[in-house]
């Protein structure tokens, strides 16, 4: 598949042809500057497809395209679209872009759980988008949001409830 390509791993994923990245490889790509301008650039091609631009390149903050409403119909249709936001994210992680990741899986949260524009996308967003966050700490940040925004509260799991309750 093209997003193997573009969004490369150190693991297996739907395609078993497919070698999995080794870590001598990422880092190699990551000294690449060329490397690193494609990857960008196959980024902000994926988040076009989705419907989401990205505003700023140095923090990775992003924003609704102006085809959002169609290309959220597609996201939430066809799951499969799922996945793959899995892989690039978890690609930003090994590329360095830890960031990148922050603002997606926010991004995502706030449309499923805030703004309710993707409901298919939720449980995806909760039990794998979440979890690919390199930084604990942005994680533990991430999970007290979603549960700040998970309607009911009582039926969060994805958190102990004495700790979400008390973080700061």
């Amino acid at each position: 598949s093209f997003l193997f390509r573009l969004f490369p791993l150190r693991e297996h994923g739907m395609n078993w042809r497919a070698k999995p990245l080794t870590c001598q490889e990422i880092q190699a790509f990551r000294r690449s500057q060329e490397v690193m301008d494609r990857f960008l650039r196959a980024y902000k091609l994926m988040l076009g497809f989705y419907g989401i631009n990205l505003v700023n390149e140095e923090t990775g903050e992003l924003e609704r395209a102006e085809n959002w409403r169609e290309r959220f119909e597609n996201l939430n249709r066809f799951s499969h679209n799922n996945l793959r936001i899995t892989r690039i994210l978890k690609c930003l992680g090994e590329m360095g872009y830890e960031n990148y990741q922050v603002h997606l899986v926010k991004f995502f949260l706030t449309e499923t759980l805030v703004e309710e524009t993707l409901p298919n996308v939720k449980r995806s967003a909760l039990d794998y988008f979440l979890f690919t966050v390199r930084s604990k700490e942005k994680r533990r940040e991430l999970i007290h949001y979603a549960w700040q925004h998970f309607k009911p509260q009582s039926g969060f799991v994805w958190g102990p409830r004495d700790k979400l309750q008390k973080y700061r």
